[in-house]
Protein backbone atom coordinates (compact mmCIF):
# COMPACT_ATOMS: atom_id res chain seq x y z
CA UNK A 1 0.00 0.00 0.00
CA UNK A 2 1.63 3.34 -0.72
CA UNK A 3 0.92 6.55 -2.25
CA UNK A 4 -0.98 9.87 -0.54
CA UNK A 5 -4.63 8.63 -0.58
CA UNK A 6 -3.36 5.01 1.50
CA UNK A 7 -1.76 7.73 4.00
CA UNK A 8 -5.31 9.53 4.00
CA UNK A 9 -7.09 6.11 4.93
CA UNK A 10 -4.50 5.09 7.56
CA UNK A 11 -5.23 8.51 9.27
CA UNK A 12 -9.17 7.98 8.83
CA UNK A 13 -8.98 4.49 10.17
CA UNK A 14 -6.86 5.73 13.09
CA UNK A 15 -9.54 8.40 13.50
CA UNK A 16 -12.27 5.96 13.52
CA UNK A 17 -10.34 3.64 16.22
CA UNK A 18 -8.45 6.21 18.66
CA UNK A 19 -10.83 5.88 21.05
CA UNK A 20 -10.13 2.01 21.76
CA UNK A 21 -6.40 2.39 21.28
CA UNK A 22 -6.57 5.42 23.80
CA UNK A 23 -8.51 2.69 26.22
CA UNK A 24 -5.73 -0.23 25.04
CA UNK A 25 -2.65 2.13 26.46
CA UNK A 26 -4.45 4.22 29.39
CA UNK A 27 -2.61 2.31 31.72
CA UNK A 28 0.77 3.56 29.39
CA UNK A 29 -0.71 7.41 29.58
CA UNK A 30 2.17 8.76 31.18
CA UNK A 31 5.09 7.17 28.89
CA UNK A 32 6.35 8.81 25.93
CA UNK A 33 5.25 6.86 22.82
CA UNK A 34 8.35 6.30 20.48
CA UNK A 35 8.71 3.87 17.46
CA UNK A 36 11.09 1.41 16.56
CA UNK A 37 12.35 -0.22 12.82
CA UNK A 38 13.32 -3.53 14.28
CA UNK A 39 13.43 -5.83 17.38
CA UNK A 40 16.64 -5.33 18.90
CA UNK A 41 16.27 -1.73 18.59
CA UNK A 42 13.30 -2.43 21.22
CA UNK A 43 15.72 -3.89 23.28
CA UNK A 44 18.01 -0.97 23.37
CA UNK A 45 15.11 1.73 24.01
CA UNK A 46 14.45 -0.62 27.20
CA UNK A 47 17.64 -0.35 28.74
CA UNK A 48 17.89 3.58 28.09
CA UNK A 49 14.19 4.97 28.37
CA UNK A 50 12.80 1.84 31.11
CA UNK A 51 9.27 2.71 32.11
CA UNK A 52 8.94 5.55 30.78
CA UNK A 53 8.83 5.16 27.11
CA UNK A 54 5.76 3.19 25.36
CA UNK A 55 7.77 1.12 22.20
CA UNK A 56 6.07 0.13 19.30
CA UNK A 57 8.35 -1.85 16.84
CA UNK A 58 7.64 -1.83 12.69
CA UNK A 59 9.42 -4.88 11.81
CA UNK A 60 7.92 -7.49 14.24
CA UNK A 61 9.91 -10.89 14.08
CA UNK A 62 9.49 -13.32 11.02
CA UNK A 63 9.59 -10.02 9.22
CA UNK A 64 12.04 -9.25 6.18
CA UNK A 65 13.09 -5.42 6.68
CA UNK A 66 14.37 -5.37 3.31
CA UNK A 67 10.63 -6.00 2.03
CA UNK A 68 8.53 -4.51 5.10
CA UNK A 69 5.28 -2.84 4.42
CA UNK A 70 3.62 -1.81 7.52
CA UNK A 71 -0.22 -2.70 8.66
CA UNK A 72 -2.44 0.08 9.19
CA UNK A 73 -2.36 -0.50 13.09
CA UNK A 74 0.67 0.31 12.86
CA UNK A 75 0.28 3.50 11.06
CA UNK A 76 -2.29 4.05 13.76
CA UNK A 77 -0.20 3.81 16.58
CA UNK A 78 2.58 5.88 14.75
CA UNK A 79 -0.10 8.69 14.82
CA UNK A 80 0.86 8.59 18.70
CA UNK A 81 4.69 8.67 18.63
CA UNK A 82 6.77 11.77 19.56
CA UNK A 83 10.30 9.75 18.14
CA UNK A 84 10.20 7.52 15.33
CA UNK A 85 13.88 5.81 15.71
CA UNK A 86 15.43 4.60 12.27
CA UNK A 87 18.52 2.45 11.85
CA UNK A 88 19.15 2.26 8.65
CA UNK A 89 17.17 -1.14 6.80
CA UNK A 90 16.10 -1.04 3.38
CA UNK A 91 12.61 -0.24 3.95
CA UNK A 92 13.21 3.23 5.57
CA UNK A 93 13.99 4.49 2.32
CA UNK A 94 10.73 4.93 1.07
CA UNK A 95 8.50 4.57 3.94
CA UNK A 96 10.43 7.66 6.37
CA UNK A 97 8.75 10.01 4.34
CA UNK A 98 5.17 8.34 4.51
CA UNK A 99 5.59 8.17 8.32
CA UNK A 100 6.26 11.99 8.00
CA UNK A 101 3.38 12.71 6.52
CA UNK A 102 0.94 10.52 8.90
CA UNK A 103 2.48 12.57 12.31
CA UNK A 104 4.41 15.94 10.66
CA UNK A 105 5.37 16.87 14.90
CA UNK A 106 7.12 12.96 15.31
CA UNK A 107 10.59 13.43 15.30
CA UNK A 108 12.80 11.09 12.99
CA UNK A 109 16.14 10.03 15.42
CA UNK A 110 18.89 8.27 12.73
CA UNK A 111 20.42 6.09 15.62
CA UNK A 112 22.81 5.05 12.95
CA UNK A 113 24.45 8.52 12.76
CA UNK A 114 28.00 9.17 13.57
CA UNK A 115 28.86 5.43 12.13
CA UNK A 116 31.09 4.70 8.85
CA UNK A 117 29.12 2.02 7.12
CA UNK A 118 30.87 -0.59 5.30
CA UNK A 119 29.94 -1.77 1.69
CA UNK A 120 28.57 -5.07 1.66
CA UNK A 121 30.82 -7.86 -0.30
CA UNK A 122 30.07 -11.03 -1.17
CA UNK A 123 30.58 -12.97 -4.38
CA UNK A 124 30.45 -11.88 -7.96
CA UNK A 125 28.94 -13.21 -10.73
CA UNK A 126 32.05 -16.06 -10.95
CA UNK A 127 31.43 -17.09 -6.88
CA UNK A 128 34.10 -15.38 -6.05
CA UNK A 129 34.45 -13.55 -3.17
CA UNK A 130 35.28 -10.19 -1.64
CA UNK A 131 33.27 -8.39 -4.30
CA UNK A 132 32.05 -5.02 -3.60
CA UNK A 133 28.69 -4.99 -4.56
CA UNK A 134 28.06 -0.92 -3.70
CA UNK A 135 25.78 -1.36 -1.25
CA UNK A 136 26.10 0.02 2.54
CA UNK A 137 25.70 -2.71 5.04
CA UNK A 138 22.76 -1.86 7.40
CA UNK A 139 23.65 -4.24 10.32
CA UNK A 140 25.11 -1.73 12.71
CA UNK A 141 22.81 -3.13 15.09
CA UNK A 142 25.23 -6.47 15.38
CA UNK A 143 28.28 -5.01 17.11
CA UNK A 144 28.35 -4.16 20.46
CA UNK A 145 31.24 -1.54 19.61
CA UNK A 146 28.30 0.10 17.07
CA UNK A 147 25.21 -0.28 19.87
CA UNK A 148 27.26 2.59 21.89
CA UNK A 149 27.41 4.87 19.36
CA UNK A 150 23.08 4.45 18.62
CA UNK A 151 22.61 4.09 22.27
CA UNK A 152 24.20 7.56 22.82
CA UNK A 153 21.81 8.91 19.68
CA UNK A 154 19.07 7.40 21.74
CA UNK A 155 19.95 8.93 24.80
CA UNK A 156 20.26 12.70 23.20
CA UNK A 157 16.73 12.37 21.61
CA UNK A 158 15.34 10.83 24.60
CA UNK A 159 17.15 14.00 26.91
CA UNK A 160 15.74 16.42 24.27
CA UNK A 161 12.10 15.24 23.75
CA UNK A 162 11.12 14.70 27.75
CA UNK A 163 14.01 16.87 29.70
CA UNK A 164 11.99 16.46 32.93
CA UNK A 165 13.30 12.55 32.75
CA UNK A 166 16.87 13.62 32.21
CA UNK A 167 18.42 11.90 35.23
CA UNK A 168 16.62 8.58 34.55
CA UNK A 169 17.76 8.38 31.22
CA UNK A 170 21.43 8.96 32.11
CA UNK A 171 21.31 6.73 34.93
CA UNK A 172 19.86 4.03 32.54
CA UNK A 173 22.22 4.80 29.61
CA UNK A 174 25.10 4.61 31.94
CA UNK A 175 24.35 1.20 33.09
CA UNK A 176 23.27 -0.06 29.60
CA UNK A 177 26.97 1.02 28.08
CA UNK A 178 28.45 -0.73 31.16
CA UNK A 179 26.39 -3.78 30.14
CA UNK A 180 27.79 -3.11 26.49
CA UNK A 181 31.53 -3.42 27.83
CA UNK A 182 31.07 -6.62 29.52
CA UNK A 183 29.42 -8.01 26.34
CA UNK A 184 32.39 -7.07 24.12
CA UNK A 185 34.55 -8.43 26.55
CA UNK A 186 32.82 -11.92 26.99
CA UNK A 187 32.97 -12.35 23.13
CA UNK A 188 36.32 -11.23 22.42
CA UNK A 189 37.25 -13.95 25.23
CA UNK A 190 34.91 -16.49 23.34
CA UNK A 191 37.29 -15.63 20.27
CA UNK A 192 40.65 -15.60 21.86
CA UNK A 193 41.56 -18.72 20.72
CA UNK A 194 41.18 -18.34 17.24
CA UNK A 195 43.50 -16.72 14.51
CA UNK A 196 43.27 -13.63 13.07
CA UNK A 197 40.43 -13.49 10.06
CA UNK A 198 38.85 -17.14 11.05
CA UNK A 199 36.05 -17.52 8.33
CA UNK A 200 32.16 -18.29 8.62
CA UNK A 201 29.94 -18.69 6.24
CA UNK A 202 26.21 -17.11 6.38
CA UNK A 203 23.90 -17.21 3.90
CA UNK A 204 22.68 -13.65 3.88
CA UNK A 205 25.70 -11.43 4.67
CA UNK A 206 24.04 -9.75 8.11
CA UNK A 207 27.35 -10.43 10.37
CA UNK A 208 29.95 -8.06 8.73
CA UNK A 209 30.29 -5.42 11.90
CA UNK A 210 30.28 -8.20 13.98
CA UNK A 211 32.87 -9.93 12.16
CA UNK A 212 34.79 -6.79 11.96
CA UNK A 213 34.81 -6.03 15.83
CA UNK A 214 36.14 -9.86 16.81
CA UNK A 215 38.46 -10.50 13.79
CA UNK A 216 36.28 -12.68 12.10
CA UNK A 217 35.03 -12.82 8.17
CA UNK A 218 31.83 -13.78 6.52
CA UNK A 219 31.88 -15.64 3.51
CA UNK A 220 27.78 -14.69 2.05
CA UNK A 221 25.95 -16.80 -0.11
CA UNK A 222 24.09 -14.41 -1.81
CA UNK A 223 23.52 -10.74 -2.24
CA UNK A 224 21.13 -8.22 -3.21
CA UNK A 225 18.52 -11.48 -2.16
CA UNK A 226 19.78 -13.12 -5.49
CA UNK A 227 19.74 -16.71 -5.21
CA UNK A 228 23.84 -18.06 -6.97
CA UNK A 229 23.29 -20.11 -9.97
CA UNK A 230 24.51 -23.78 -10.25
CA UNK A 231 28.25 -22.27 -11.34
CA UNK A 232 28.09 -20.08 -8.19
CA UNK A 233 27.25 -22.42 -5.85
CA UNK A 234 29.79 -24.63 -7.31
CA UNK A 235 32.66 -21.85 -7.18
CA UNK A 236 30.87 -21.52 -3.49
CA UNK A 237 31.37 -24.92 -2.31
CA UNK A 238 34.82 -25.05 -3.39
CA UNK A 239 36.23 -22.26 -1.34
CA UNK A 240 34.18 -23.28 1.39
CA UNK A 241 36.08 -27.00 1.65
CA UNK A 242 39.19 -25.18 1.06
CA UNK A 243 38.70 -22.72 3.99
CA UNK A 244 37.68 -25.56 5.75
CA UNK A 245 34.41 -24.21 6.71
CA UNK A 246 32.44 -26.79 8.65
CA UNK A 247 28.44 -24.74 8.72
CA UNK A 248 26.56 -22.22 7.09
CA UNK A 249 24.63 -19.89 9.20
CA UNK A 250 21.06 -19.07 8.07
CA UNK A 251 18.56 -16.65 9.05
CA UNK A 252 14.35 -17.29 9.63
CA UNK A 253 13.50 -14.64 7.14
CA UNK A 254 15.18 -15.74 3.98
CA UNK A 255 15.11 -19.01 2.03
CA UNK A 256 17.92 -21.74 3.05
CA UNK A 257 17.94 -23.82 -0.10
CA UNK A 258 21.27 -22.65 -1.35
CA UNK A 259 22.64 -22.77 2.06
CA UNK A 260 21.69 -26.53 2.38
CA UNK A 261 22.64 -28.05 -0.74
CA UNK A 262 26.37 -26.09 0.68
CA UNK A 263 26.14 -27.81 4.08
CA UNK A 264 25.16 -30.92 2.54
CA UNK A 265 28.20 -30.77 0.56
CA UNK A 266 30.47 -29.75 3.13
CA UNK A 267 28.91 -32.91 5.39
CA UNK A 268 28.55 -29.54 7.95
CA UNK A 269 25.22 -28.52 9.52
CA UNK A 270 22.91 -25.58 8.92
CA UNK A 271 22.73 -23.25 12.26
CA UNK A 272 20.05 -20.66 12.30
CA UNK A 273 21.29 -17.25 13.65
CA UNK A 274 19.14 -14.46 13.75
CA UNK A 275 20.30 -10.82 13.30
CA UNK A 276 16.51 -9.90 14.70
CA UNK A 277 16.57 -11.75 17.80
CA UNK A 278 14.33 -9.87 20.75
CA UNK A 279 17.00 -10.88 23.04
CA UNK A 280 20.13 -9.06 21.51
CA UNK A 281 22.31 -9.73 24.39
CA UNK A 282 21.98 -13.21 24.62
CA UNK A 283 21.95 -13.63 20.73
CA UNK A 284 25.50 -11.97 20.08
CA UNK A 285 26.35 -14.67 22.53
CA UNK A 286 24.95 -17.49 21.36
CA UNK A 287 26.03 -16.45 18.06
CA UNK A 288 29.80 -16.03 19.64
CA UNK A 289 29.60 -19.58 21.22
CA UNK A 290 28.73 -21.51 17.86
CA UNK A 291 30.96 -20.14 15.75
CA UNK A 292 33.61 -21.16 17.83
CA UNK A 293 32.35 -24.15 18.53
CA UNK A 294 32.16 -24.87 14.59
CA UNK A 295 35.44 -23.80 14.26
CA UNK A 296 36.81 -26.86 16.40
Amino acid sequence: MGGRSAILGWVLIGLLIWGAIGLAHAGAKDRLDVTVSIVPQQYFLEKIGGDLVNISVMVLPGANPAVFEPKPQQMVALMKSKIYFAIGVPFERVWLRKFEEVNASMKIVHTEEGIEKMPMKGPDREGRQGHDHGIKDPHVWLSPPLVMVQARNILDALMRTDPDHRQDYEKNYKSFILELVDLDLQIRSIFSDLGEGHKFMVYHPSWGYFAKAYGLTQIPVEMEGKEPTPKELERLIQYAKEEGVKAVLVQPQFSTKSARTIANALNGDLIVADPLARLWKENLLKVAETLKGISH
